[in-house]
């Protein structure tokens, strides 16, 4: 599997430019506001929703000025929604250093999420790109959608498999599908290459989310144990969702009263992830992220071949082999 430096090869140059763009975007003449864009740029992550952005743009066409405007709009929004996450979440830390609202508070943290989503909104409507705008908007309003629809199914521990995915669907599939949506649309595609890749999109993002549930029960390199963190965080994920469904009541009842009324008992988190080991949850979730994967990269073989297919094809692996 290649790693993202050499996934990235064949957008190098656009990724470069983009960052000089991105930062740009972010100036204002407000100290404060300043001084907390510079601490974002400088902790910023790999950037794979940028490079899902370039690189369909590239199989269809080379990228454009549109698809400059697509990236920093997803990139925006994306750092808009992990300041809000962290304050939601009450998370001190993002990547290992300090989140938003650990170093400036939670008002701050809000108002900055703010800023971010507003100035891409702002962005699209200064470059005239309202296509983008509709695309990005629409993503916007699932992920809100996801985000209170989990909230509320949480509070009752009443999730099916179909209500996990039509979270995930909303939640995080919404903006990986507009990455690609958007990306293909700056590069003048036709409306169905836009309509594949926002499909395409969507199965890569649910892969996403399956992996990153995987790794609840997967051990930490920093304790040597699974952390089991979401089932902390009263979080239903696939694992657990089909252990609930196949074992009996008994077990059932134990899940279900240790999330609700004692999430922080590290034994009892250590049983529950047990259970789900021993009833195969691991192997169901996994063959599920699978099955998107395929999806995923069937959509793929409609495209012609190309250095950027490639790439595409080598980060669509990457999402679901990745160890963190």
């Amino acid at each position: 599997m290649l790693n993202i430096k050499e996934i990235k090869k064949p957008i190098s140059n656009e990724m470069n430019v983009f960052e000089d763009k991105f930062k740009s975007s972010l100036k204002t003449r407000v100290p404060l506001l300043d001084k907390i864009m510079h601490y974002i740029i400088k902790r910023k992550g790999k950037q794979m929703r940028p490079m899902f952005v370039f690189l369909c743009a590239k199989i269809f066409n080379n990228t454009k000025e549109s698809t400059y405007t697509a990236a920093s709009l997803i990139e925006l929004l994306h750092t808009a929604t992990l300041v809000h996450d962290d304050v939601i979440d009450e998370a001190n830390f993002r990547r290992g250093v300090f989140s938003i609202n650990a170093l400036w508070k939670n008002k701050v943290s809000v108002l900055v999420g703010d800023f971010l989503l507003s100035r891409g909104l702002l962005l699209a409507v200064e470059k005239e790109e309202f296509g983008l705008l509709k695309i990005v908007s629409k993503a916007v309003k699932e992920m809100s959608e996801g985000e209170l629809l989990q909230i509320e199914k949480t509070r009752r521990l009443n999730i099916t498999e179909d209500i996990y995915f039509d979270i995930i669907r909303k939640k995080t599939a919404a903006l990986i599908s507009a990455c690609c949506e958007s990306g293909a649309a700056s590069s003048g595609t036709s409306e169905e290459n836009i309509n594949l890749m926002k499909e395409f999109g969507e199965k890569v993002g649910i892969a996403f989310q399956i992996k990153d549930d995987l790794f609840d029960y997967t051990q930490s390199p920093l304790i040597g144990k699974p952390t089991g963190l979401d089932i902390r965080e009263k979080k239903m994920t696939l694992p657990l969702i089909y252990t609930l469904n196949n074992i009996s009541k008994q077990e059932k009842r134990f899940i279900i009263n240790t999330i609700k009324n004692d999430s922080k008992n590290s034994k009892k988190i250590e049983r529950i992830i047990l259970l789900v080991k021993k009833t195969k949850g691991l192997e169901f979730a996994e063959n599920k992220m699978n099955d998107y994967y395929n999806e995923a990269l069937g959509f793929l073989e409609k495209i012609n071949d190309s250095e950027a297919k490639k790439s595409l094809i080598e980060l669509v692996k990457y999402v679901v082999k990745r160890q963190k």
